[in-house]
């Protein structure tokens, strides 16, 4: 089932843009290893989807997946064949705004060779361009 909020204040959203780098949300916060987003654009809730299901059925049942992104934008289509006017269209699908350097999937619990392993057939399901990045430890 893909991942979309339980209620919104408002059913439909604007686009809007995504410009800048993420200041929040980058770096490591749950498991060891994380793959990060090195470019910015839309991460369909089915895209995340894909992501989990790659690395979920290549540890099995090893360490553990945090997601950290989730859909909250609507994005709305006009139906085809349809003149331009009567408004906007209904929603078709959820997206997560992802800025460049937004922390995209977490994985704890397996050693650094797994992680790539499975990092590196979840970063082919993305949308744009992702690297591994290690938790970095306070000493």
């Amino acid at each position: 089932m893909a991942m979309m909020p339980k209620r919104m204040k408002f059913r439909k959203a604007q686009r809007g843009r995504l410009r800048e780098k993420a200041t929040r949300g980058n770096t490591v916060a749950h498991g060891e290893f994380g793959l990060q987003s090195l470019e910015h654009g839309l991460l369909t809730a089915r895209q995340i989807e894909a992501g989990r299901m790659a690395a979920t059925h290549f540890l099995q049942r090893q360490g553990r997946v945090y997601i950290r992104v989730f859909p909250h934008k609507p994005i709305s289509r006009k139906p085809l064949e349809t003149r331009m006017g009567k408004g906007k269209g209904e929603p078709e699908y959820w997206a997560a705004t992802v800025k460049a350097g937004t922390m995209l999937f977490e994985i704890g619990g397996v050693t650094e060779d797994v992680a790539r392993r499975a990092f590196s057939r979840v970063a082919h399901k993305m949308p744009f361009r992702c690297r591994f990045v290690l938790r970095r430890h306070a000493v």
